[in-house]
């Protein structure tokens, strides 16, 4: 388990916030290698988000790195965050609060694994539900060594990019369950502005790759709009 200490101070580096006092109740699932290819890139992301750059400009590929090292991380850090933005309300999303994954009245999503005999199909399952499925969904692709390969001598499978784009549809999912029916209780652990500022930073990454569809983030496009203005 991680330090939750050490945890709170990576993640506000990398949303570049003031200090969360509900942060410290939460870890990340997921570290790298100390001296690792993707430690460094890591380490280079930080090192960019603070220096002040714009995160549009923070989110484009480093010079001279490789697309899938870049991917494999940011997805590793965006697991984590998400992570962290869900245990943000967690307590107020409950199988009784939030009976159906949801964001709003227009948008409903099932659970889908071909891995689990029990949701070969698409299924509905509450909110908490899908989000506990997804987080061990994602860590468990993270930890496979044929999908996500740790030896930068290994090369990533050929369906990789398929892999993330579908880890950021799902993630996208849970901000716009959290934002739409968890706003009230964001505003009042004064976490509003920071959960925007990680969305926004994973809207540009996201859009910056291709990795969701348009048509799938249509439940928060006004926001979007607002946020990321050009």
């Amino acid at each position: 388990m991680v330090n939750p200490i050490l945890l709170a101070h990576v993640y506000l580096s990398l949303c570049n916030t003031v200090h969360l006092p509900w942060l410290a109740d939460f870890s990340a699932k997921k570290n790298f290698k100390e001296g690792s290819l993707r430690h460094e890139l890591h380490k280079k992301a930080v090192a960019t988000l603070n220096s002040g750059i714009d995160l549009r400009q923070a989110v484009k590929l480093p010079e001279g790195e490789d697309m899938n090292e870049w991917l494999a991380v940011s997805a590793v850090e965006f697991f984590n965050r998400v992570n962290l933005v869900y245990g943000a309300v967690c307590d107020f999303c409950t199988e009784e609060s939030c009976p159906m994954m949801r964001a709003g009245p227009a948008y409903e999503y099932q659970w889908k694994d071909d891995t689990s005999a029990e949701y070969k199909r698409p299924t509905y399952v509450s909110a908490p539900k899908y989000i506990s499925l997804l987080m061990d969904w994602i860590e468990q692709i993270i930890s496979d060594e044929s999908k996500f390969p740790s030896n930068p001598e290994v090369p990533f499978p050929k369906d990789f990019q398929k892999i993330i784009q579908q880890m950021f549809r799902r993630l996208f999912r849970v901000f716009a369950h959290v934002y739409y029916e968890h706003f009230n209780q964001l505003s009042e652990i004064g976490a509003e502005a920071h959960i925007n500022t990680c969305y926004k930073h994973f809207y540009y990454f996201a859009t910056e790759f291709n990795l969701i569809p348009t048509k799938e983030l249509e439940p928060l496009k006004d926001l979007s709009a607002a946020l990321c203005k050009k």
